[in-house]
């Protein structure tokens, strides 16, 4: 046995991503979604010939799914794949929190406008009998 200690490093959740692909996001979406049709595949005990009578989907196809060879497919073919097999596909974005050092104020609509009314009287725009709607057009 090695006596060699091992470092463990926290991924990130997305391997290509800690791989370095620039497209990283789209190959772990379009992985996901490949994932979703080998289950629905799997838990409908589905031949690919079965499945390509059920969807209209070439049986090649889902041959290349199950060997995770998804250079052909676009992310939404994937989803309707996976849709056509009854998963129900829901994407969900998250933005990262961003701290309260880093949060930029910024100005209401009506402190806008009324550093526009000021700019409008300083302007010799006087008096300013205007609404806010000549306001918002200006």
């Amino acid at each position: 046995m090695n006596d060699e200690k091992l470092e463990f490093i926290r991924g990130s959740g997305n391997v290509f991503r800690d791989f370095g692909y620039p497209d990283a996001d789209l190959l772990q979406m379009k992985a996901i979604a490949a994932g979703a049709v080998i289950r629905a595949l799997h838990e409908q005990a589905l031949t690919v010939r079965k499945a390509q009578t059920l969807t209209g989907i070439a049986a090649a196809d889902f041959s290349r799914i199950r060997q995770a060879d998804l250079d052909r497919f676009t992310l939404d073919r994937l989803v309707t794949i996976a849709g056509r097999l009854g998963a129900k596909v829901r994407l969900t974005v998250r933005h990262p929190r961003v701290s309260s050092r880093r949060r930029i104020k910024a100005p209401s609509l009506d402190a806008i406008l009324e550093k526009q009314k000021q700019v409008r009287l300083a302007r010799g725009k006087l008096p300013w009998t205007g609404d806010l709607e000549e306001m918002r057009r200006d």
